[in-house]
């Protein structure tokens, strides 16, 4: 039976629906003063943007989706965040807002209550996240490369929407099905909204493409539409988008997303130990968080930075 299972790690945490040896579904929430979706937030109006406006907030800019009547620029208010800031290449997609009636301010929803069932095993238990697979997800989101049996997915996120190329050697027909599950899957898995494009290969017949849209709505729960795989065996689903894909948290900062996993794998276990990564690497380790590390490891925590390695080659030494 899937359970989910929540790391409240250093810097961010994480969160997996993991049925057997498998993460169905993953979350990550860094931490941190940002928007956060479900907050309520106190705004000033700024700059009006159509039926909308720009608000200024103590976490950030945001977007306010409907300016209620009387309001002017400069008034103050609250508001609700209902979508996160979202990384793009070269940009920052604002979060967005909307005018909210609650009386006070309100903290967002930890990625704790949004789990509330979940299993939290200790950091002398073993790995349940690694050993279902959580290096091979993060490595999925980062480099867009995702096999499965019979063919490959590479997964391209642009401003646009998020596009799955599926290739093989298999018969279309065949290649087409497994592929479309395969691309639902890894959409839930790897949390992507909005909209996205699956390129199937090119299939003869009705009830082909019927049986690829049929994969596609058995792997991917409610809610998202789609449309019918048309003659060229391009089908799209658009799916709710309240925050960053962990595609995109990953592509949007890989020096910050390597020293975040390098603190997962140092905050396991006890005693002084040093921490090994790329200077880009070293350079993201926050103070704060080092602190934290040594206060769980029981132990002192040096660092030293290797020019030799990859980003994604940080090691941890005792």
């Amino acid at each position: 039976m899937a359970e989910w299972v929540l790391d409240e790690g250093i810097g961010e945490h994480r969160a997996a629906l993991i049925d057997g040896d498998t993460i169905l579904e993953a979350a990550i929430d860094r931490l941190g003063d940002r928007l956060r979706i479900g907050a309520v937030v106190p705004a000033k109006l700024g700059e009006r943007i159509g039926a909308g406006a720009w608000l200024s907030t103590p976490q950030g800019d945001a977007v306010l989706e409907s300016v209620p009547r009387g309001l002017s620029q400069g008034r103050s208010l609250l508001v609700e965040i209902i979508r996160e800031a979202i990384p793009e290449p070269g940009r920052l997609k604002p979060a967005r807002a909307r005018a909210s009636e609650a009386m006070e301010e309100r903290a967002a929803p930890t990625l704790a209550e949004r789990c509330p069932d979940a299993r939290r095993p200790s950091a002398h238990e073993p790995d349940v996240l690694e050993q279902a697979g959580w290096s091979e997800l993060i490595e999925q989101a980062e480099t867009g490369e995702i096999a499965f049996p019979g063919g490959a997915l590479r997964l391209s996120p642009t401003p646009a929407m998020a596009l799955f190329d599926v290739d093989g050697a298999l018969p279309a027909a065949e290649l087409a099905i497994l592929g479309a599950r395969a691309a639902a899957q890894a959409v839930r898995r790897l949390a992507i909204g909005g909209s996205i494009g699956i390129d199937l290969p090119t299939l003869g017949s009705k009830a082909e493409r019927a049986a690829a849209a049929l994969a596609i709505d058995e792997a991917l729960p409610q809610p998202f539409e789609r449309t019918a795989v048309n003659g060229f065996g391009f089908v799209q689903i658009v799916r709710p988008r309240p925050r960053a894909s962990i595609p995109e948290l990953v592509r949007a900062d890989p020096a910050l997303a390597a020293a975040l996993a390098l603190l997962r794998r140092a905050a396991r276990g006890h005693g002084p130990r040093t921490l090994v990564a790329a200077p880009s690497v070293i350079d993201r380790l926050h103070p704060d968080w080092l602190g934290q590390l040594a206060r769980r490891a029981g132990g002192t925590i040096a660092l030293r930075a290797d020019a030799a390695l990859a980003i994604s080659a940080g090691h941890v030494e005792p």
